[in-house]
């Protein structure tokens, strides 16, 4: 693979298509996490479903004879780095842009791509205000945040973990987060009490959730650190050998969770953005990821594939033009391989939004940490 944060994962390939057809590509972009601090496991999976779309595009005979190019940028996490890498894009002539995982990430860059007028389809982030205001230039396939945490929430209370205590770093995706569960447990007789994990030692913290009688502890700060060494000093504790830990924000979804706890690790559920049983697409789609990977891949590659896919269509029955693109966010219906894929307004969520993916609340079997158990549904 050629360096990522410049180029196509594959530029080889689609030069001597372009030499072959004697057209040039049509240039995607797509905003990837694949440095520290960004989620690099996520960064990885997303760029195998984006990239691996790209190619079957192309085999199918890409956009009416013309090749597929994806030029990819790392965000490394950092919002002000996604919305230059937006205004690069711009001039580089993409058509639309893809991707993006971290939530204040694809927030700038949604901002930026909307005031620029370029098309964005977001794979990965769910914080429900993506923009400010309204827009046609965004669309999302994942599900916004306020859907997957309230479904995390009636899991909670389904299970008798009424007593919610979070842990938390300062983050917009983290304070709404909070916000969506404490007033979603508050109107069913539940608490939310936050804990500061910048403030707190893992063993501070601890004694905590022991004074304030907590029955669940929701892990919503970074990977691996601090989630690691709390997760360490619970599991430690013999004052909390009932508490549920969870992890909604999907940290357990990765292989570097389970490299870096082991059998820790398991048993701490996360919101997962897959169906119980995948169709043969989707199928088809695990296996080919599952090979890139060397590992099963995570919703998170799904959501690369989809993305590619989505736009793929669109640019084969509008064109390039990114005015085109954009109003075509409203008529869109692709199969994906989590099911159809068609976008709608969604009150109080600002842009396009699929409505909605399959979404569970799942963990690690701690049977078999390699295996995961669906626990809820929503």
């Amino acid at each position: 693979m050629s360096n990522p944060t410049t180029t196509s994962p594959s530029p080889s390939g689609t030069e001597r298509r372009a030499e072959r057809t004697g057209r040039p590509p049509v240039l995607v972009g797509a905003l990837v996490p694949l440095t520290r601090p960004g989620w690099v496991d996520a960064g990885r999976h997303l760029l195998a479903g984006l990239d691996l779309a790209v190619r079957e595009v192309d085999e199918a005979g890409g956009i009416h004879g013309r090749p597929l190019e994806l030029v990819v940028r790392d965000t490394a996490a950092d919002p002000e780095r996604a919305a230059a890498a937006v205004d690069e894009l711009a001039g580089l002539g993409v058509a639309a842009v893809v991707g993006e995982y971290h939530s204040v990430v694809a927030r700038a860059a949604a901002a930026r791509a909307d005031a620029l007028g370029l098309p964005y389809l977001c794979s990965s982030a769910v914080l429900d205000a993506l923009t400010e205001e309204p827009t046609e230039w965004v669309a999302r396939l994942a599900p916004a945040q306020s859907r997957g945490w309230r479904i995390y929430g009636d899991f909670l209370l389904g299970a008798g973990r009424s007593r919610v205590a979070v842990a938390t770093q300062p983050s917009v995706y983290w304070a709404s987060g909070t916000r969506v569960l404490r007033d979603h447990l508050a109107a069913r007789g539940g608490t939310v009490v936050e804990l500061d994990a910048n403030a707190l030692t893992p063993e501070a913290l601890c004694d905590a959730l022991v004074d304030h009688g907590a029955t669940a502890l929701l892990l919503l700060v970074g990977h691996p650190e601090p989630a690691v060494p709390i997760v360490r000093a619970v599991r430690g504790d013999e004052r909390l050998s009932e508490l549920l830990i969870g992890a909604p924000a999907g940290q357990p979804e990765f292989a570097g969770w389970a490299a870096a706890l082991g059998e820790d690790g398991a048993g701490i559920p996360f919101l997962r953005y897959l169906p119980e049983h995948l169709g043969p697409l989707g199928e088809r789609v695990g296996k080919e990821l599952h090979a890139r990977l060397g590992e099963s891949p995570s919703f998170v590659a799904f959501e690369g594939w989809d993305a590619v896919t989505v736009l793929a269509e669109v640019l084969r029955a509008h064109g390039t033009d990114r005015a085109a693109v954009a109003a075509a966010w409203a008529s869109v219906e692709v199969e994906g391989t989590r099911g159809p894929i068609r976008f709608s307004r969604t009150p109080g969520i600002p842009v396009r939004q699929w409505t909605w993916p399959p979404i569970h609340v799942a963990d690690r079997d701690p049977a078999a940490p390699d295996r995961f158990r669906i626990l809820h549904g929503g």
